[in-house]
């Protein structure tokens, strides 16, 4: 944890927030905080500064008050992830990943090679993704929650929502077949689509060439999505 996240929701007075558990834990064991230490933190979705930490008490919570918040998150990248459902243990490792290296927008989508049992997974609660979410940002020092979507059907999301997500944007399709090289340090917006374990079939890779994706490769070796998502998002926006 390199930034503690403050959410307006847990506000106890003006300029006052609580800390949830985890948060109190590991202050507690892992920093070893103690009363009147001046802490990173950041206002979730909002500006990043100091804080001073007030520990709890039999009448207050542990708390951050006299808030200097003078800096900006870091710059988001300029890409949508549309990602084929994974396994509910890579979910919430790629999960934390994108989130700590700047994905904003992110579709979590059916495939025909995505075990329908995924989609019951504990994993997909709300809770559940945003508490990935939200270590990503503690780790990469953000404050921007990323948006996101779960698509239980491929075909509708292609063909109705797509069109209007590209819009601007440059397709990239992660396909390894009768594909190009994916491109380095691309300067626009892009949407990448990453398929699942065994890849996409082939009537999935028609719909999204027909939708105006493209599909890129990374050479010879096939990698796993929590893998593959970092070397992409990192080959695409090197900087």
């Amino acid at each position: 944890m390199n930034i503690i996240l403050l959410d307006p929701d847990h506000t106890l007075d003006i300029g006052l927030y609580g800390l949830s558990a985890r948060q109190q834990t590991h202050l507690t064991k892992v920093i070893k905080a103690e009363r009147g230490a001046v802490l990173r933190v950041g206002l979730l979705n909002g500006q990043i500064g100091e804080g001073i930490y007030e520990p709890p008490s039999d009448i207050m919570p542990g708390h951050i008050h006299s808030l200097n918040l003078t800096l900006s998150p870091p710059t988001p990248l300029p890409i949508v992830l549309v990602m084929a459902l994974p396994r509910p243990n890579m979910l919430k490792r790629t999960l934390h990943n994108i989130t700590a290296m700047g994905v904003k927008e992110l579709y979590l989508i059916h495939s025909a090679k995505v075990e329908k049992s995924y989609w019951q997974s504990p994993v997909l609660q709300t809770e559940s993704i945003e508490q990935c979410l939200l270590e990503g940002l503690e780790q990469a020092k953000d404050t921007i929650m990323p948006k996101w979507s779960l698509i239980p059907r491929f075909r509708p999301f292609v063909e109705d929502q797509l069109p209007s997500i590209l819009e601007g944007k440059t397709g990239l399709l992660a396909h390894p077949y009768e594909a190009i090289p994916c491109p380095v340090d691309i300067q626009q917006p892009s949407v990448l689509a990453l398929g699942p374990e065994g890849g996409w079939n082939e009537f999935e890779v028609m719909k999204w060439h027909e939708a105006g994706m493209k599909s890129v490769h990374l050479g010879d070796r096939i990698l796993k999505v929590e893998t593959v998502v970092p070397v992409l998002l990192s080959r695409l926006y090197p900087s």
